[in-house]
């Protein structure tokens, strides 16, 4: 009777059985690189469930693919290499890796992911504690902290740019001050808390009597799965202007006078106390003729429009075609004593073609200008050119005057003083 009793406790309400989480595994101290000879503790803390006869279900361990023979809930390690844990029925745990140095200088980061908003804390440690003076922390081969003596380097709250490789230096008295010694790099990741949000139109709202009562929008946000019950705030703002403030509510419903300017709105996700905030991009409606097109087909008044901080939409209407300019002034022109000959009526447009050879006129004749200009320009520098190589027994004189350049033919005009 004892049996089927618990039997019935461990199989759940709905009759399907429960698939249980992933085991955490954690590290004391919380540092993933010890010196040679020092220990740590690993813990595995998940799901332990009860065998039928009352007795707990042991803990496995593996360091790399091999398992080890210990079924404890912590045990003491000192090899370096990746270690894992798993409890029976459920999956293996994530990994941490242990890394042993044999160095005079060792840098200590976080075992456990450090995520966005959170802080972030290394320690430069040396030889068994020994003090370490003129200390530096590096980012990414850039200084970026001195301390006189051995002290933490802190983040108060990381960002995605803190993520990099990370490195310390100082020097020791062993027993006198020692050079400046450098510790191996270490790689540390800052983990996205959640993703950039988008704001999203969801419906729309009906007044009384069927009216149309304005446009409910939605901003939209993932959260890291280990940060899955992080709560979050939303705001909305049109424009720079808050319409409102942070609320748990990831709804907002826009009245009706203001959905012609519904591309005008963002909305802005953050944290209860503001260590993270990320904005949306403004709002893309769907396009035209779809169910959720809101916007008028009417032009709204450009006078009355306020400020934008953004770049207009691109229009979807059907583009114009180009007008070509009229070239003729006085309008059509025909022979003396004659008449028009046979062809398209004065009121009729023009031909395709008739457009482009109109459109060419122009260009073609500027260009035909510009290389009578180069020719008389050519022309004139092969004449100076050849006078400035005297004949036997001529002398030239250096002409004092100003060339004028008249339709390509270079002219020279002597200028008596």
């Amino acid at each position: 009777m004892w049996e089927l009793t618990v039997l019935l406790l461990l199989v759940p309400s709905s009759g399907q059985a429960a698939t249980p989480e992933k085991p955490i595994l954690s590290l004391h101290p919380p540092w993933t690189t010890i010196f040679k000879g020092e220990k740590v503790t690993l813990r595995c803390d998940g799901y332990h469930p009860l065998l039928l006869e009352l007795r707990p279900i042991s803990t496995l361990w593996y360091l790399g693919h091999l398992l080890l023979p210990s079924y404890k809930k912590s045990i003491e390690v000192h090899t370096p290499g990746v270690y894992r844990c798993q409890t029976r029925g459920a999956p293996v745990s994530d990994p941490i890796h242990l890394s042993v140095s044999n160095d005079w200088l060792i840098l200590q980061v976080p075992y456990a992911a450090v995520f966005e908003g959170e802080p972030l804390v290394m320690r430069c440690r040396g030889w068994y504690d020994k003090i370490v003076y003129k200390l530096h922390y590096y980012h990414d081969g850039q200084p970026v902290r001195y301390f006189h003596s051995s002290a933490n380097y802190t983040v108060p709250q990381a960002r995605a740019s803190d993520s990099g490789r990370y490195q310390c230096s100082g020097t020791m008295r062993i027993p006198v001050e020692s050079a400046p010694m450098f510790s191996a790099k270490v790689a540390v990741t800052v983990q996205e808390l959640f993703q950039a949000p988008v704001l999203r139109v969801i419906g729309r709202v009906e007044a009384r009597g069927g009216a149309f009562g304005g446009v409910v929008l939605r901003c939209e946000t993932r959260l890291h799965p280990q940060k899955r019950d992080t709560p979050l705030q939303f705001a909305f703002y049109k424009y720079s202007r808050p319409v409102r403030r942070y609320d748990w509510d990831a709804e907002y419903t826009v009245p009706e006078p203001e959905v012609q300017e519904l591309e005008s709105y963002w909305c802005e996700a953050a944290t209860a106390t503001r260590s993270v905030r990320k904005r949306s991009p403004w709002l893309q409606l769907p396009g035209r003729g779809s169910p959720l097109d809101l916007a008028s087909t009417t032009a709204p008044d450009p006078g009355n429009q306020p400020l934008s901080f953004r770049k207009p939409p691109v229009s979807r209407s059907v583009p114009s075609v180009p007008s070509v300019p009229n070239v003729t002034s006085a309008g059509p022109q025909f022979p003396a004593g004659g008449a028009p000959t046979a062809g398209p009526p004065a009121c009729a447009p023009p031909t395709p073609l008739q457009q482009t050879a109109g459109a060419l006129k122009p260009d073609v004749a500027l260009l035909l200008r510009e290389m009578q200009l180069l020719q008389g320009l050519l022309s004139r520098v092969v004449l100076e050119l050849k006078e400035t190589q005297p004949l036997p027994g001529h002398t030239v004189e250096t002409p004092t005057s100003h060339s004028a350049v008249s339709q390509g033919t270079p002219e020279t005009t002597t200028v008596e003083s």
